[in-house]
């Protein structure tokens, strides 16, 4: 980030009001702010980035003049008259600090520098593993961005990112993201670190930096695509792979909330088909908020399920349903036969079902449809683990391991 020249700003604050012929008194007033304020300004003390942006135009100069402490020579070409302001950016990144600030003491260093440094020194382990994952959140940021749902979508991201690692046995240690935008609107940018932070420290990891790329003549303006990157670690002989999987185990169902991050493009086609629907109420809850829930984490159920012993197998349920995430860990000559009118049903998904007028087929490859994770345990552990794992979601059998061609193979319908 750019260095600060805090006398050369100051001087250049009173030069600019002395020649729009304003006194400090006249600055506070229009400002809503104290006397004394400006007079600090003045001085050397940093205006916040909301009274920077007012500042600036009420002297009719940019945020990044004001931060140079001087005007633009050349009024023909500048990187800010191509819509990227480096000096506001920067600004923006120091009021975020705090959102990144970490008790982990394997965190070696803050914001700033050109990249983040990690401890990767685990005595306690004996053979460690990193296990990686980048991830989006899909078209669900679109409709996050139109409903007010910035700082929730990035729960989903992290969520998202911490499930993927976790049902191979990992848990996370840190996470990267990458913002580009057209613009940078502070306030939205501020709800998406506060909320990535935030789903991180729930998951016991850490937000240690990433990318805010402002970029105009590629993305429209308003326009923001989200991205994220998370790091764990996993005991090399502890790794869940299915390899233990075998014929007889209990195939487990974790309840979902709801749609977590995927079937949103069918979703998205049937609003604008049918945009009354958005009125519809599903349980007590607006068709929106059941939509926008956040991605369940099931990392602390895991973890619980882990601790008993017994569990050959795990699949979090994104694109592609069950079969499209479960046949990964079957091994050949195994075939998972999932009970489809064991699932419960969640109502959103009854709805969905309903109105938009979706198959059964259809329905199990694009949605979870009230699955969100699926575990493959021993049978002589099912029910500790079953008991484990309810202590932070439903949890029922939904199938068993035969052996077949098929790695998953789904048996009957879905049931209301």
């Amino acid at each position: 980030m750019t260095m600060l020249d805090y006398a050369k700003i100051a001087a250049f604050l009173a030069a600019e009001r002395k020649a729009l012929h304003l006194t400090q008194q006249e600055v506070a007033e229009k400002l809503s702010v104290s006397f004394q304020a400006v007079s600090k300004w003045e001085n050397g003390t940093l205006p916040s980035l909301e009274i920077l942006t007012e500042l600036a135009e009420l002297y009719q100069c940019s945020v990044d003049e004001m931060i140079q402490g001087r005007r633009e020579v050349s009024e023909q070409f500048s990187y800010r008259k191509a819509g990227v302001d480096i000096s506001y950016t920067d600004a923006m990144k120091r009021e975020m600090a705090p959102y990144l600030r970490s008790e982990d003491p394997r965190v070696l260093n803050a914001m700033g520098a050109f990249a983040s440094l990690y401890d990767a020194s685990f005595p306690d382990m004996k053979h460690p593993v990193l296990v990686l994952k980048s991830e989006e959140p899909g078209s669900k940021q679109k409709l996050a961005m139109e409903y007010g749902y910035a700082e929730s979508i990035c729960h989903d991201m992290i969520n998202h990112l911490v499930n993927d690692i976790a049902v191979m046995g990992a848990r996370p240690l840190a996470v990267l993201d990458t913002i580009v935008c057209g613009n940078a609107e502070k306030e939205t940018i501020k709800s998406f670190i506060k909320g990535m932070a935030e789903a991180c420290r729930a998951n016991g990891c850490s937000l240690v930096g990433g990318e805010t790329s402002v970029q105009p003549q590629v993305v429209e303006k308003g326009t923001y695509i989200l991205t994220a990157s998370v790091v764990g670690i996993a005991e090399k002989e502890a790794l869940i792979d299915g390899s233990a999987v075998r014929e007889g185990d209990a195939v487990l169902a974790l309840a979902s909330n709801g749609l977590h991050t995927n079937g949103y493009s069918l979703v998205r086609m049937l609003m604008e088909k049918l945009p009354q629907c958005k009125l519809d109420k599903i349980e007590g809850e607006t068709f929106i908020e059941q939509i926008m829930k956040p991605h369940t984490s099931y990392l602390a159920a895991i973890q619980a399920a882990l601790a008993v012993g017994g569990v050959h197998a795990m699949a979090h349920i994104t694109g592609g349903g069950i079969a499209g995430n479960l046949n990964r860990v079957i091994p050949k000559g195994l075939s998972a036969q999932v009970q489809v009118d064991a699932i419960r049903l969640l109502p959103v998904f009854s709805y969905l079902r309903r109105v938009a007028k979706v198959c059964d087929e259809e329905m199990l490859a694009t949605f979870n449809c009230g699955v969100g994770l699926v575990m493959v345990v021993s049978p002589e552990a099912e029910q500790a683990i079953r008991e484990a794992v309810s202590g932070y979601h439903t949890c029922y059998r939904i199938g068993t391991v035969r052996r077949g061609p098929e790695a998953v193979r789904y048996v009957g319908s879905l049931q209301e």
